[in-house]
């Protein structure tokens, strides 16, 4: 039994999406199942609502000829329709295949002809637009559905309809086939394929992730049933509908425990919605989080002088106590009273500001987060904590227990999960989640996962002394230094992106004798700085080549230096020379991934003249770039950029310090 005397999926025998859809129209047929905010409306629809839309449009896809096994792609921002879209596919045995909503064509090309999807159903012109100028590299793609017509009037290809046309005829072939739907949807099991979730493609073109009902539904209630989430929790859904963290917990955990689902107004209004929500049950990456936080920092400089002085007087107080507080832990009474009355004054109105006045849960993952902003959250009493996971896993691999939470760790195994770290340090894992396969890509499936059911992660890990999992880095990018030295880049890199300033790194080092860095800028924190100081420029790239900004970026380099020279086993990692980039890492230039990760490969061959320069004795050096603009045409983009030393220390530096 949950924390709400409801049973989960495995209590109700509901062991597939359309089955749990039905068991919740049933038990919980009033209570808010989704809403979408529109023209500045919230508008909601109830489990019985929902089960009514998606019984429509699965008898539409079936009126069309949707078979058996027909993949469905669906492209979009975070909409209600786009989410009942899965699970009308898979009432009639068809496979949903989400595609990330901001890849170019030929990124979405790529996933539809893999996939070999009939289907398509799109949130508005700009996905249509894609699909057309695509269609015919897409030779199994017979049907394009789009939910918001606006622009698409005069657009007459017949292959092209309109959402409330599936579904109008829908109904008139459920009415004139009753019990089809029914009988459709308990033609499939748990162990039938509920979905493919194409893989980010950091290191190639992406890979297909088969996973089944088991998988996901399996694996989203025991993280469910471990939290205790019940009915009554709200989520904002703004992640991308394609990532698997979307999937399992806007999708997977609300079908199993029943709560709402919201799907902001656009992506641009995210805050003011989250605001307006006031969710119970939260994640973000901690790239949210740092730029959440940055936005608070930058508004404080904004403040009078008495407010600055009483916000940082109450933020060292919940620094001392606020996650002990949190935690359980024994505070002296005078620090619980002033933790109270900070409550009243600053830490309630800056959690109401920020939408995070209900959280109960709240997660971060995917990449580090900086101790100090981590801690930052807690302090306020946000139960923030750390998890571990893949798409291969259908997300849960490690999750932090209440009580149990380390800014340095991600936390034990979850449940029914077993971790074990191979001899050469990757972190490799089994369980109810683990993918089916990779589709049309049996090689790949085998190098990934043994015959026995365990997956490489590609992760390098181990545990500490109470079991809790800590990630150093990807294992295939762990290397050495020339001396022999172990060489972390992610590790490293992440150090850098702690403070507000920085927005991205990518660190070089791997069989040389010093490490170097290229350093992105957060133009917000940075352009504020500047406007607050009275310091003109025209854009980023004049932004980044300010010496004022460099002499900042360098002292931060120095803090990250002081903290790796005080571990013996990375002190020789220290950052020798860096640059600032002039450009902004792009994902629409192929530096980075759609989920924000750096592809380093690419961007080692790109700037390789930038790379040459940091190991050379020259001051500056040239780099003339191709850029991507918004509207897709291409341009240069040239500088000469500046080469930083940075400063290093040693063991002995810092005790004489101190």
């Amino acid at each position: 039994m949950s924390a709400a005397g409801n049973e989960g999926p495995a209590g109700i025998g509901a062991d597939t999406f359309p089955k749990l859809l039905i068991e919740n129209a049933k038990r919980r047929g009033n209570r808010p199942a989704m809403r979408e905010k529109d023209l500045g409306i919230w508008q909601s629809w109830t489990w019985s609502q929902v089960l009514d839309e998606v019984r429509a449009l699965s008898c539409g896809l079936a009126a069309r000829g949707l078979k058996r096994g027909d993949k469905v792609a669906i492209v979009g921002d975070n909409r209600p329709r786009l989410y009942w879209t899965m699970v009308a596919a898979q009432a009639v045995g068809g496979v949903p295949v989400p595609v990330y909503q901001d890849s170019v064509a030929d990124e979405m090309a790529f996933v539809i002809e893999h996939a070999g999807a009939r289907f398509a159903v799109v949130e508005d012109q700009e996905q249509v637009d894609k699909l057309l100028e695509i269609k015919e590299r897409c030779p199994t793609l017979e049907r394009i559905i789009f939910d918001d017509s606006r622009g698409l009037r005069h657009y007459d290809q017949d292959f092209l309809e309109p959402y409330e046309r599936a579904q109008a005829d829908g109904r008139a072939f459920d009415q004139a086939n009753p019990g089809f739907f029914e009988a459709e949807v308990a033609k499939a099991s748990g162990d039938h394929n509920s979905i493919i979730l194409y893989t980010s493609g950091t290191t190639g073109q992406p890979k297909g992730v088969v996973l089944s009902f088991d998988n996901v539904i399996r694996t989203a209630d025991n993280a469910a049933r471990l939290e205790h989430l019940t009915e009554r929790e709200e989520m904002l859904a703004y992640l991308p509908m394609a990532w698997v963290g979307d999937h399992i917990f806007s999708y997977g955990q609300s079908y199993c425990s029943g709560f709402c689902v919201s799907c902001p107004e656009s992506s641009a209004t995210v805050m003011q919605d989250l605001r307006e929500l006031g969710p119970t049950y939260f994640f973000a990456p901690p790239r949210v989080f740092e730029n959440i936080l940055t936005t608070v920092m930058i508004r404080m400089e904004d403040a009078s002088w008495i407010k600055r002085k009483i916000f940082r007087g109450f933020m060292d107080l919940a620094r001392r106590s606020g996650v002990k507080i949190l935690d359980g832990q024994p505070v002296p009474m005078t620090d619980r009273l002033l933790y109270w009355l900070g409550g009243l004054l600053v830490y309630g109105p800056l959690k109401n500001t920020l939408g995070f006045s209900r959280i109960r849960l709240a997660y971060t993952a995917g990449e580090a987060i900086g101790p100090d902003i981590f801690d930052f959250y807690r302090s306020l009493g946000i139960n923030l904590k750390q998890l571990y996971g893949s798409t291969e896993a259908s997300v849960f691999i490690t999750i932090q227990p209440d009580g149990q939470i380390k800014p340095d760790t991600v936390g034990p195994p979850a449940p029914e999960v077993e971790i074990k770290v191979a001899d050469n340090g990757e972190v490799m894992f089994r369980g109810p989640g683990v993918f089916q396969e990779y589709y049309k890509n049996p090689e790949a499936s085998a190098e990934t996962k043994t015959q026995d059911g365990w997956v490489h992660t590609g992760d390098a890990g181990f545990f500490d002394e109470d079991g809790h999992l800590k990630i150093i880095d990807r294992a295939k990018d762990v290397g050495r230094l020339k001396d022999g030295t172990l060489f972390a880049p992610k590790f490293i890199e992440n150090k850098l992106k702690f403070f507000p300033d920085i927005t991205e790194a990518v660190v070089f080092g791997d069989g040389r004798e010093d490490v170097t860095a290229f350093i992105n800028i957060d133009l917000e924190a940075v352009g504020n700085w500047a406007e607050r100081n009275g310091v003109a420029y025209g854009g980023y790239q004049e932004l980044a080549a300010l010496p004022q900004v460099y002499s900042t970026v360098q002292d931060h380099v120095a803090r990250v230096n002081r903290d790796l020279a005080e571990d013996p086993k990375l002190a020789s990692s220290q950052i020798k020379r860096f640059l600032i980039l002039h450009k902004e890492l792009d994902a629409d230039d192929g530096e980075l991934t759609r989920t924000r990760k750096v592809r380093r490969r690419i961007v080692a061959e790109k700037y390789k003249p930038l790379i040459d320069g940091l190991y050379s004795d020259q001051s500056h050096v040239y780099i003339e770039t191709e850029v991507t603009f918004e509207d897709g045409r291409k341009g240069k983009l040239s500088a000469d950029l500046k080469i930083e030393p940075a400063e290093v220390f040693t063991l002995q530096d810092l005790k004489r310090a101190s």
